[in-house]
């Protein structure tokens, strides 16, 4: 406030009138006769020295305003004068000459004050007459008793009538159904006013809702002040009010902050159930009454409905929110079931047309991707007069585009997780393989929990001679390109396993797989710069085989980490297997370890994803995994469990995890029946002999016949093809197991002898009476193998020890 404002902001008078302005009194000859304080203050002059001087010695006459100065048209019924001060200065004044009734010598009375003190009091009579007649602003003013004295033309036009019909009225009784909607302040009217008389405490932006008696359908909101008054010698006669009707723009702010919610749920969401779920919680009560999705039964599937007519649509009732009776209770209870809307219907008009329809209360808006109606959002309102204005309607058909963008987006995740899904399936084993190695458990979290897949993999592979292969692998980065890696990888390790590879030439093999691919792919889809994606190259493998009848467990590791072995006494060691160069990258061979495991040791493979964190190093994850595995008395499941629990916390992990716990078994020596035979050609009916009288003894005199066939065969071959002594080995596990061993390295192949030919027969007879058979190579080396079926009743009667 400006010192002028300070000094004359209680005094509207204006600076001519006669109270307040120098004044002079002039004779008929303009000799000056009196002379007020007022002047003196003006001009400087002390009454003594103006008396008897004539006017002319310090005012001019009338003349033009200097060009410099700007007068409004308010200033042109009065004279602009130069004026000289007593200590020389010249003033520019407004004038005013009246002149005086009677015969005395007074003539007339000139009154003059600043033009600058003029124009200022103008503007501030300009600014009382904006903030009466033109100010958006309402005004009011209430006594002392509360009642209203006054109020400006915004007030008036609020209220719809003139201010002579309320006035005296209380602002109670004005705003009856009106409330506060802020906090800090007395709730009511009456008492917000009421403190601002009795403490002089101003209130500023208060919320009042109501609805004015000039719209009595809508609600309003104000932002108002109010503020004591009190007169010139501060003694308090009442209160103002200003009311600035903020509806408009608070309708916008609660548009956007509706917006901004939608984005935080809706956009968040990768379920199309969840989705219309955040929608119709967003939407409900603070938009509409009741909100309605309807889908396209194609959407929940992951699918894209049909284009073209969308009048025949499938719909079904996705999510359904509605306030209750004052409540905002919600309800669910007609959500996943199908609907038809009858022909004509706001729903049906809005299928048909492909746009929003507005039927009284009821807004129907269509889920629109790209050239897809993917199903329909209905907005309600309780009564028909609560419609959705023009703003609303946009704020409706913006909130549903963006629901459709997250719907469309959760509808190509649902499909893209489907088949995720089914090729982890694919991918992972289904079930565990039964066998008579080992005891098992495993677990397998993946780092994307979205997709649900990942680049680590475990398997069980059962070999013959009732081994056992165990395998753990992990491919570079996550997600669907390196579970497609990894799948590929699975598939090659258990297509060299059914060959009888031991682990370094299955590594090996697998290696130079992995190479070659790399090349393919860089020759393919590389850049010409040689860039491109590979999640082949630096993948890791450890693949072990268990021999449950000399519980021997040979092993080999390319860039894996070692697996823990647990003694049956409990205590915990990782072996110092020799790591191996990562897949593809060559250069080093592979090393492999041969240990004997007593019955019941444990042996864990897993993944580093299992016991590398950020926060902590790796030889902490082995610790802890060490301690956990240490209680024998515990079950792999239970074992799995504390593993996982320990070692990721809330089961949240920075890479794929996957962990394979087994605890060996040994079959009993009254399961294998093992001879040495001499490479000689009685050596074939010795064995038929030998095998013919073990079956005997294990009750399976049903398979005598087969067995004897196979012996002799295979025996046979051996002392033909093959040199040194031959090994016989009858194994009863699931299946009855016949191994023939030589020392020799070439394979037999089976073939279609002719009409003619002497021999050639004898493999393929045994390929006809066995259910698989095959070889398998050893330093020493091959070894020739048959697996048969038990009949029925010794099915029933032989457990595998």
């Amino acid at each position: 406030m400006t010192a002028w404002n300070t000094e004359q902001s209680a005094d509207f008078r204006s600076p001519l009138d006669v109270t307040r302005a120098a004044t002079a009194v002039v004779d008929a000859q303009d000799t000056v006769v009196g002379w007020s304080r007022a002047a003196e203050r003006l001009l400087g002059y002390r009454p003594d020295e103006m008396i008897g001087r004539p006017l002319t010695s310090f005012l001019s006459g009338p003349a033009a305003a200097p060009p410099t100065l700007a007068l409004p048209p308010e200033f042109r019924g009065n004279e602009i004068r130069v004026a000289r001060h007593r200590d020389g200065r010249e003033l520019i004044v407004a004038a005013a000459v009246c002149t005086l009734p009677g015969a005395g010598p007074a003539g007339r009375v000139l009154v003059a004050a600043e033009l600058e003190d003029l124009r200022q009091w103008e503007s501030r009579l300009a600014l009382l007459h904006g903030l009466t007649t033109q100010s958006p602003v309402g005004l009011a003013i209430y006594d002392a008793d509360m009642r209203l004295t006054w109020c400006n033309t915004a007030y008036e036009q609020e209220m719809g009538r003139p201010l002579a019909e309320f006035r005296g009225m209380r602002a109670d009784e004005l705003y009856s159904d009106g409330k506060f909607v802020s906090r800090g302040h007395p709730p009511t009217l009456d008492a917000v006013m009421r403190h601002v008389l009795e403490t002089g405490q101003s209130f500023l932006d208060l919320h009042f809702q109501g609805r004015p008696p000039s719209d009595p359908d809508t609600d309003h909101l104000w932002s108002c002040a109010y503020y004591r008054l009190e007169d010139a010698d501060g003694h308090v006669f009442g209160v103002c009010e200003d009311a600035f009707d903020i509806t408009d723009r608070y309708r916008a702010q609660r548009r956007l902050a509706l917006l901004v919610e939608a984005g935080r749920g809706i956009g968040t969401a990768l379920d199309v159930a969840v989705v219309a779920e955040n929608i119709a919680e967003v939407a409900v009560p603070e938009f509409a009454a009741t909100v309605t999705v309807d889908l396209a039964r194609a959407v929940l599937e992951g699918e894209t409905p049909a284009t073209g007519s969308s009048a025949a649509m499938s719909l079904v009732r996705v999510a359904h929110r509605s306030t209750g009776a004052g409540t905002g209770d919600s309800g669910h209870d007609e959500t996943a079931s199908p609907v038809e809307y009858p022909a004509g219907s706001p729903q049906d008009r809005c299928l048909a047309s492909g746009g929003l329809v507005l039927d009284g209360p009821d807004l129907v808006v269509p889920l629109r991707a790209g050239d897809s109606t993917l199903g329909l959002v209905t907005f309600g309102r309780d009564t028909d007069t609560a419609t959705f204005d023009s703003g609303e309607v946009a704020l409706a058909d913006e909130l549903v585009a963006r629901t459709a963008v997250s719907m469309d987006n959760a509808r190509r995740f649902t499909r893209e997780r489907t088949a995720s899904l089914a090729l982890q399936r694919q991918l992972l084993p289904r079930h565990v393989p039964e066998q008579s190695a080992v005891d098992l458990a495993y677990r397998y979290l993946p780092t994307d929990d979205v997709t649900g897949v990942g680049g680590d993999w475990f398997d069980v592979i059962p070999l013959s001679g009732t081994r056992v292969g165990l395998v753990v692998g992990d491919v570079v980065g996550h997600g669907l390109q390196a579970a497609a890696t990894m799948g590929r990888l699975r598939t090659s390790v258990r297509a060299f396993a059914q060959l009888d590879m031991d682990p370094v030439e299955l590594l090996s093999r697998l290696d130079d797989l992995v190479a070659q691919s790399a090349e393919e792919q860089r020759s393919e889809l590389g850049a010409p710069d040689g860039a491109y994606t590979d999640v082949t190259t630096g993948a890791t493998c450890l693949y072990a085989v268990y021999d449950p009848v000399s519980r021997r467990c040979v092993m080999a590791r390319a860039g894996h980490l070692p697996p823990a072995v647990v003694d049956p006494d409990g205590t915990p060691s990782f072996l110092d297997l020799p790591a191996g160069p990562p897949l593809g990258l060559g250069g080093l061979p592979f090393e492999s370890m041969e240990i004997e495991l007593p019955v019941g040791s444990l042996l864990a493979l897993f993944t580093d994803g299992l016991v590398e964190a950020r926060d902590s190093d790796i030889d902490h994850g082995l610790d802890t995994l060490g301690r956990v595995l240490s209680d024998r008395h515990a079950t792999l499941e239970e074992l799995c469990d504390r593993a996982v629990a320990q070692l990721l916390p809330g089961g949240s992990t920075a890479d794929d995890t996957a962990l394979l716990l087994v605890r060996t078994r040994e079959l009993d020596a009254s399961q294998v029946a093992e001879w040495q035979l001499p490479a000689e050609p009685v050596a074939a009916g010795e064995a038929r002999e030998l095998a013919t009288r073990q079956l005997n003894d294990w009750g399976l005199d049903e398979l005598s016949f087969a067995t004897e066939l196979v012996v002799s065969e295979l025996v046979t071959n051996a002392v033909r093809y093959a040199e040194g002594p031959i090994q016989v080995r009858l194994i009863r596990d699931r299946t009855l197991l016949c191994e023939v061993a030589d020392t020799g390295h070439t394979s037999p192949h089976l073939r279609h002898s002719g009409e003619e030919d002497e021999g050639g027969r004898g493999l393929f007879i045994v390929a006809q009476l066995v259910q698989r058979w095959g070889t398998r190579y050893t330093r020493s080396g091959k070894t020739i193998w048959t697996e048969q079926a038990f009949p029925a009743a010794a099915t029933r009667a032989v457990a595998p020890g």
